[in-house]
C-alpha cells in the first residue's frame, strides 16, 4: 500500500493526541520506522556506556531516549506502521546499518570516558541531522510535532555531552 491509515487514538499524555491523523506516504512510514530504531540505538549505546563508565549523563539521557522511542511507537501504532524493534533485545536492530553502528559506537566508547562522551555527542549530531531531514520530508502535523520535540531533546542532549566532556576532561 502506498499510504498507511491510522485512527485518532494515541497513548495517554501524548502531545500528538490533539492533531488530526491523515494518511502518510511510504517515505514517511519508512522514516518513522528508522527513527524508532535510531532512538533505540541511542538508548542502547547509552545503557552500555553507563555500564562501562558509571557516568550519570549516560543513564539520564538513556531515560530520555526511552521516552523518544515511546513517542515514535505511538506514531507507528497510529499510522499502522510495523515496529522494527519488536522482539529486539538491547543492542539488536533490524536495520543492518544500525546494527553495525551500534557495535562500532560501543567499541569506540569503551576506550575511555572521553571517547564515550564523544560517542554520545556524535549520536546526537547524527540524530539532529536525521530529524531535520525527516521533518522536511513530511507534511503530517502529528509527525512534525513529535520530530520537533525529539529534535529539541537531541539538541539538549548534545549540550549535556559537550559540557560533561569539558567538565570531566577539559576538552
Amino acid at each position: 500500500a502506498s499510504a498507511y491509515r491510522g485512527d485518532n487514538e494515541s497513548a495517554p499524555g501524548s502531545t500528538a493526541a490533539a492533531v488530526v491523523v491523515g494518511q502518510i506516504s511510504e517515505q514517511e512510514a519508512a522514516d518513522l520506522a528508522y527513527m524508532r530504531e535510531e532512538e533505540k540505538l541511542a538508548h542502547d549505546v547509552y545503557v552500555a556506556l553507563h555500564e562501562e563508565w558509571g557516568q550519570p549523563t549516560f543513564s539520564n539521557i538513556a531515560k530520555s531516549e526511552q521516552t523518544h522511542t515511546d513517542a515514535i511507537k505511538t506514531l507507528l501504532d497510529r499510522y499502522g506502521v510495523v515496529d522494527p524493534t519488536v522482539g529486539k533485545a538491547v543492542g539488536e536492530f533490524t536495520d543492518p546499518r544500525l546494527q553495525e553502528l551500534y557495535t562500532t559506537l560501543v567499541a569506540q566508547g569503551s576506550r575511555s570516558l572521553a571517547d564515550a562522551l564523544k560517542v554520545g555527542a556524535a549520536i546526537e549530531e547524527i540524530d539532529i541531522l536525521d530529524l531535520q531531514r525527516a521533518i522536511a520530508a513530511t507534511d503530517e502535523a502529528a509527525i512534525k510535532l513529535v520530530y520537533q520535540n525529539l529534535l529539541n531533546g537531541s539538541q539538549s542532549h548534545l549540550r549535556s555531552f559537550a559540557s560533561t566532556l569539558e567538565r570531566v576532561t577539559g576538552e
